[in-house]
């Protein structure tokens, strides 16, 4: 599916080109520059088109180090209100009690997640105790409500009438305040009320879940209806499992250090657990804390997805023409338009 941008950032883009020099040189005879690319427009966009991430919406985990004792940190940014907010209050309350210091990378499994937590979780006589007060979501939380993005007047696209008022469902990714997120796109069929004869409103909201892009953290969980609590989470490292949408709790993104857990050695039990008895090690996890308790933790932006520099980059990311392609795509999937987040200098 392709991406839809927000209105404000497409008429943005139109008022000012792209590449405004081209007509320019054309006109006076010179060869045309090659067209940025999506990080040389992403490097030029001015300080006003990038949006501070708040410390205290990190979490930091060392991971223990590498073989050559390097260390290896892995930063991931929480995600706003209105998504997942009960599992990420229980995330904050895990971190608090430094419930993670010790545990482990559990899973590895190839082209999918990377996924840590207590490796005795199911042993009820070594699990580590879990803090008091974690809540316990229901699934109906996967999805919320967010305001209809396209405010242009419904039109019929039935003669006749179906249902109550709604037809032709849908899907469309929009980008929510620089979050990757699924909508159901509903056209409406204008009809009357059969009591009062009056017409029956548009709806004002739709129905939205985050999705499974590359670096995108989830909540593991059992069985249904059991949610998760937060404890144990994984990553996805591999082509987005959009199939998860709205069957598992999304909670954040990796900003920083990815190739921490991406590059780990896959393992050999089922869906890739480590198998200690096949010569498998887990990853020990030193530590995970809030941004706000890491001293030299550096601060972090991300670029405004309401920006004219975003309309920009993901239209260049839709329609590569810098020199090495030869044909634009014409459009592209919502998880191959990644949000840039840089370390502020």
């Amino acid at each position: 599916m392709r991406i839809l941008l927000p209105t404000a950032a497409l008429l943005a883009l139109a008022a000012s080109p792209v590449y405004p020099q081209a007509s320019a040189n054309l006109a006076a005879g010179k060869t045309q520059p090659s067209p940025l690319a999506p990080s040389e427009i992403v490097a030029q966009a001015p300080k006003a088109d990038w949006t501070a991430i708040a410390a205290s919406d990190l979490l930091v985990m060392d991971l223990a180090p590498d073989a050559k004792g390097k260390p290896r940190r892995v930063v991931i940014q929480l995600m706003p209100p209105p998504f997942s907010q009960g599992w990420i209050g229980n995330i904050r309350k895990l971190t608090v009690a430094r419930f993670w210091d010790g545990t482990a990378v559990n899973r590895v499994q190839d082209n999918y997640v990377v996924q840590w937590g207590d490796p005795d979780a199911e042993d009820k006589v070594k699990a580590k105790k879990l803090p008091e007060g974690l809540a316990v979501m229901p699934e109906s939380e996967y999805e919320t409500s967010l305001e209809d993005p396209y405010k242009a007047k419904p039109k019929p696209v039935f003669a006749g009438e179906r249902g109550r008022g709604f037809d032709a469902y849908s899907r469309t990714n929009y980008l929510y305040r620089g979050w990757p997120v699924a909508m159901d796109y509903i056209q409406y069929v204008p009809i009357k009320d059969a009591t009062t004869g009056r017409p029956i409103p548009a709806p004002t909201t739709r129905a939205a879940w985050p999705v499974h892009c590359y670096g995108m953290v989830g909540v593991g969980r059992d069985l249904s209806p059991n949610t998760g609590n937060g404890a144990e989470l994984y990553v996805v490292i591999g082509h987005a499992p959009r199939h998860l949408d709205r069957n598992i709790a999304l909670v954040g993104r990796v900003i920083e250090g990815i190739e921490h857990l991406s590059s780990l050695p896959r393992g050999h039990g089922a869906l890739g657990f480590y198998d200690l008895a096949q010569g498998d090690e887990r990853t020990g996890i030193r530590s995970i804390r809030l941004g706000t308790e890491v001293k030299d933790l550096p601060a972090y932006e991300y670029l405004s997805t309401e920006s004219q520099s975003f309309a920009q980059y993901a239209d260049a990311r839709a329609n590569r023409r810098d020199a090495f392609f030869i044909r634009p795509a014409g459009g592209a999937d919502i998880c191959n338009i990644p949000v840039p987040v840089r370390r502020v200098k």
